[in-house]
């Protein structure tokens, strides 16, 4: 079945995650497959957003494999603590990076990434995963993206 998006085109963040939140939930619901609705959700936000990369990667034998993403080729594994994605899984907490250049030990994919936001996907109280959101321009992430990530993330059964 094809599913076309609404693209809120409002310059208000937090208005056009409102309006996507209730589409992706019409994009899972019924889904019981992890694969699928990781990979449509990667796709409503890089089409409502227009990000330059947004993706999974999932814990697997002690480090992060690349998952669903929508975006250029990436880093196929991480290692726990390593760049900003090893770093939100060790301390399991969002990490908002404005600038990625200036982040210790950044890992870079792609030197057009320029900000970036990370955060941990939980299943049962541990970190199964990470939800990584990158842009080509300096400082596009903050508290509403935090916010409304966490909320989206809840809507993808991860057990």
């Amino acid at each position: 079945m094809a599913e076309d998006l609404t693209i809120n085109t409002s310059t208000n963040k937090a208005e056009q995650y409102k309006s996507l939140i209730p589409q992706i939930e019409g994009l899972l619901y019924g889904e019981t497959d992890l694969v699928a609705n990781m990979a449509n959700v990667c796709a409503a936000l890089k089409e409502q957003f227009n990000w330059f990369w947004v993706g999974f990667y999932l814990v697997k034998n002690g480090e992060l494999v690349l998952g669903p993403f929508q975006g250029p080729v990436a880093c196929t594994r991480i290692a726990k603590g390593k760049g900003v994605c090893g770093s939100a899984w060790e301390q399991a907490k969002t990490l908002i990076v404005p600038d990625v250049d200036a982040f210790p030990g950044h890992i870079a994919c792609s030197s057009l990434s320029k900000s970036e936001i990370v955060l941990p996907v939980f299943s049962n109280g541990e970190v199964v995963g990470v939800l990584d959101v990158d842009a080509s321009e300096l400082d596009q992430f903050d508290e509403t993206d935090a916010l409304y990530l966490e909320q989206i993330i809840q809507l993808i059964n991860f057990a």
